[in-house]
Parts: C-alpha cells; sequence; structure tokens
C-alpha cells in the first residue's frame, strides 16, 4: 500500500496529521501524491508518520522497495510472460504498466532497453505502429553490448571470442540497438 491508502484508510486529512506530527503540510502532501517517494524522506518523518497512522515502518515502506533480479532472470521472466499472454496481450499490459519508464527513472537501463526492445520488436512482428511515448528513450544505448550469459561463458570456457560475433550476427535488430544481444525471445522452457 501506498501512503495514500493509509491515510484515507484512517480517514484523517494531511492538515490534521501535519498540525498533530508537526511535519510540514507541503512535505506531506508531496509524500501523499508521490511527487517525493517515501523512502526518499528522513527517518524522522516516516517515524513521525508511522507513529500517527499507526502503522509500522516497515510495512509502510515495503510497497516502495524491490528487489532487482539477475539481468538473465528478468529476462527469463519476460519471455514466460510473453509466451503465456501472447504478442498482442503482452504488448497491451506493457503499455498500460509503463514499466519501460519506471525502470529508465530507477536507472535500471538494461530492463528498460530489454523491455522497449521487446516491444519494438513485437510491433514490427505484428504490424504495429511504434509507441512513440518512448521516443525519447530510443536515443539511449547500453555503453558495452550485453550478452546473455550462456554466450559469455561459453566464450571464457573455450577462449574463442568468435562466439560474441557470431551471437552479435545473429542478433534481433531492436534489440542490438540498444546494445543488447538476443537471438531469440520465443524459445523458453
Amino acid at each position: 500500500m501506498l501512503l495514500k491508502d493509509y491515510v484515507n484508510r484512517k480517514n484523517v486529512s494531511l492538515y490534521r496529521i501535519s498540525k498533530d506530527t508537526q511535519i510540514p503540510y507541503t512535505t506531506l502532501r508531496d509524500l501523499y501524491t508521490e511527487k517525493t517517494p517515501l523512502p526518499k524522506a528522513s527517518g524522522e518523518v516516516i517515524y513521525k508518520i508511522s507513529t500517527y497512522l499507526n502503522v509500522p515502518m516497515e510495512e509502510m515502506l515495503t510497497s516502495y522497495m524491490r528487489i532487482r533480479p539477475a539481468f538473465e532472470n528478468f529476462k527469463s521472466e519476460t519471455c514466460q510472460k510473453l509466451k503465456a499472454m501472447g504478442d498482442i496481450p503482452f504488448i497491451v499490459e506493457l503499455l498500460e504498466s509503463d514499466r519501460i519508464h519506471e525502470y529508465y527513472n530507477d536507472e535500471w537501463f538494461p530492463e528498460a532497453l530489454y523491455l522497449l526492445a521487446m516491444l519494438d520488436y513485437l510491433s514490427r512482428e505484428n504490424n504495429i505502429p511504434l509507441c512513440t511515448d518512448y521516443d525519447d528513450l530510443r536515443k539511449a544505448k547500453l555503453a558495452k553490448p550485453l550478452f546473455p550469459a550462456s554466450i559469455v561463458s561459453l566464450a571464457e570456457a573455450t577462449g574463442n571470442n568468435s562466439y560474441y560475433t557470431d551471437a552479435i550476427n545473429s542478433s534481433i535488430p531492436e534489440f542490438l540497438k540498444y546494445n543488447i544481444v538476443e537471438n531469440d525471445i520465443r524459445n523458453v522452457k
């Protein structure tokens, strides 16, 4: 739950909370509207709010915390989701959730660009025009190529760098544009 949910559940105004806790109203309003994420507030402010609302601090902060999975796990989960949902429902869900911007704003650049590449690729495959909401991000790319772990392992184990070249040559163009080497999003187990 977000701070807004806790405040609404308590059925109390921000003005009343401000008066009772001595937290500036503007600070509360920014936290309530999520202009400022709750984890960015000082510990003292979070403590005062949680005490006033009678909600443990950990509970209030839990919904704001995300654990970043390993990139290979992220790719696998994304491809599994695509396989389970199908192209069009996946595209719709991706656009409605706006996870691409969310990840990008959180500086999870590989994840954001992987999803954008996925969106662009699926749009091309299904003859759907590109969503222009992401034109600003389409100028971005990772500083160096991001290879699948299997390619890195194979190249390192054999000492043969041609695996990198082969992977790049067989990569899906929409992914390679962002310096992500990906050649198959559909063959997942």
